[in-house]
């Protein structure tokens, strides 16, 4: 049976003291749910697996349903398959612009439909920030941090929880696990 390769993003999973999952739970929670070769990037709800189901988001749906049952925690549950994930690294325009990567945010979109809502904000002057849409995600460059940025408050007022965000590096991290895992 051929499966395809899914990456799984949960949001707000083990910042601060709501939504605390283990790791290991979470493995054994996608395991029981058929998903094979699951590893897990970091401690913050960052999933790579393979699926017998080509859809992403029953997938998601599935995942969030067994956080909930099996271990009590809500959480929207982003999922993408390797290849949209290789065309979210591919689109990232502003590596040249960011010199530090845990202040390049990549936020995915649960919804591709969202990213005409985003469109409007790339032609804003949000410098020394920038904002970039590629095909499946926002690029926010944030160099004085997330929590002094405009263009990720504009971003957050528009789409709310509707969008997950991971830095550069922990992106190009799954990248390359998702490249290797299971190979």
């Amino acid at each position: 049976m051929s499966t395809t390769r899914q990456i799984a993003l949960l949001r707000g999973v083990n910042v601060g003291r709501a939504k605390r999952i283990a790791m290991a739970d979470l493995r054994k929670v996608l395991a029981d749910l058929g998903f094979s070769g699951v590893r897990t990037l970091l401690n913050s709800g960052n999933v790579v697996f393979d699926s017998p189901a080509r859809d992403a988001g029953l997938s998601a749906r599935r995942i969030e349903e067994a956080l909930v049952l099996k271990l009590g925690v809500g959480s929207r549950v982003t999922v993408l398959d390797a290849g949209r994930l290789d065309e979210v690294v591919q689109d990232n325009c502003l590596r040249e612009q960011a010199t530090d990567p845990s202040r390049l945010l990549v936020a995915i979109l649960a919804d591709p439909a969202d990213r005409t809502r985003l469109e409007p904000l790339c032609h804003q002057p949000w410098q020394p920030e920038g904002f970039a849409v590629g095909r499946w995600a926002g690029y926010l460059w944030c160099p004085d941090g997330v929590l002094s940025s405009r263009a990720a408050a504009a971003m957050g007022k528009l789409l709310g929880d509707a969008v997950t965000t991971r830095n550069w590096s922990t992106i190009t991290k799954l990248h390359a696990l998702a490249r290797e895992a299971g190979d």
